[in-house]
């Protein structure tokens, strides 16, 4: 799979129809529109990248997680919210990213576990939605 960047902050509006995508996207202050033939699959996949790309605004709107100082290589601080269920890692570099869906038991086992770096990248790395909030 070949990975391309792509910039939709221009996309304004989607509808489909039986003959495919209908867009309005904003380019240099002027309204633009497209039909693209698509199927209806595409239509959806763009409704689940909104809505995907919304949720980190609702993460950072709720109160702070406590951060824990973290002795790693590899993180600074750690921090949990148990209500909802959200991981939070700063690392060494200064990023800090939140996992979502994180159960309890394995907070309490990056707690005890003997190496920070190695048990993020087993159990935490790809397996959880992550959203970058620094």
């Amino acid at each position: 799979m070949k990975l391309t960047k792509i910039d939709l902050s221009g996309l304004r509006a989607i509808a489909h129809d039986e003959d495919g995508l209908k867009l309005i996207v904003e380019r240099e202050n002027e309204i633009e529109y497209i039909e693209i033939p698509a199927p209806l699959a595409a239509y959806e996949g763009l409704q689940l990248l909104d809505s995907i790309v919304a949720a980190p605004a609702a993460i950072e709107s709720v109160a702070p997680i406590e951060m824990l100082p973290a002795c790693s290589t590899m993180a600074a601080q750690v921090g949990y919210d148990r209500e909802r269920e959200i991981l939070q890692i700063e690392f060494n570099s200064g990023a800090v990213y939140q996992y979502s869906a994180v159960e309890p038991e394995l907070w309490a086992e990056l707690q005890s576990t003997d190496s920070i770096g190695s048990f993020y990248n087993q159990e935490i790395k790809g397996l959880y939605p992550s959203t970058k909030i620094e």
